[in-house]
């Protein structure tokens, strides 16, 4: 494997793990929270960099439905990034200067941009989940019969609990305000919110590699010759 397909593999595992930390609000504390954003921008920047070549041929090419979809959701997340960090200074306590002025707005924006962020992000990764898949395929345990029957039984409790947790978490209250701030347990353990937020994760993720794979099959269809 080259060292660039290493790094692009490092920095998305990266960006996953911080993302599932930034659900975490104020279980992790206001400071951290903001370098971790911080970190995430970053990294979010260094992986448009990486894929260089993408970008460059956004404008090339003949647009299939899975293209659209794909360049659809990379928009979605330029956009959800932008606004978590834009209307994250001006909610900053730590990282900058505090700008004392009504942040009610910023605070609405921030909360948006996380949660739909979280799913658009989730459901990008998913697109891209049987390329990650390919290079597991020298795995002996990937090509068996029973490995791959336990892998979708996981892949399915893991979306099955991801349902009730995207509910139970109260995603759809925050994707469309109803709450306008974050409700936390704080005696809940944190392991207990990452792996809750895993599983939604895991759920988007099952979404998006079943939808890439449905768009994908419908552009290797014949085009219907009928009179």
């Amino acid at each position: 494997m080259k060292k660039k397909q290493i790094t692009k593999i490092a920095v998305d595992f990266l960006m996953t793990v911080l993302l599932l930390f930034l659900m975490t609000y104020e279980h992790i504390g206001q400071g951290f929270h903001e370098w971790i954003g911080c970190g995430m921008f970053l990294l979010f920047i260094l992986h448009h960099l990486l894929n260089g070549r993408w970008l460059i041929a956004v404008c090339k090419g003949r647009y299939t439905l899975y293209r659209i979809v794909q360049t659809l959701l990379v928009l979605l997340i330029f956009c959800s990034m932008l606004g978590s960090m834009l209307s994250g200074v001006f909610l900053s306590q730590t990282v900058f200067v505090s700008m004392e002025l009504n942040a009610e707005w910023a605070n609405a924006v921030h909360m948006l941009c996380a949660y739909w962020g979280f799913v658009w992000m989730s459901l990008h990764l998913g697109l891209h989940w049987s390329m990650i898949m390919g290079m597991l395929k020298k795995a002996p345990l990937k090509s068996t019969k029973a490995a791959k029957m336990i892998l979708r039984l996981m892949g399915l409790c893991i979306a099955g609990y991801g349902i009730y947790a995207f509910i139970a978490r109260d995603f759809p209250m925050y994707m469309t305000l109803k709450y306008h701030f974050a409700l936390f347990d704080y005696e809940e353990p944190l392991i207990y919110y990452l792996l809750d937020h895993a599983t939604i994760m895991g759920l988007f993720v099952g979404l998006g590699h079943y939808l890439g794979k449905l768009l994908r099959y419908r552009k290797k269809q014949p085009k219907n010759s009928g009179a």
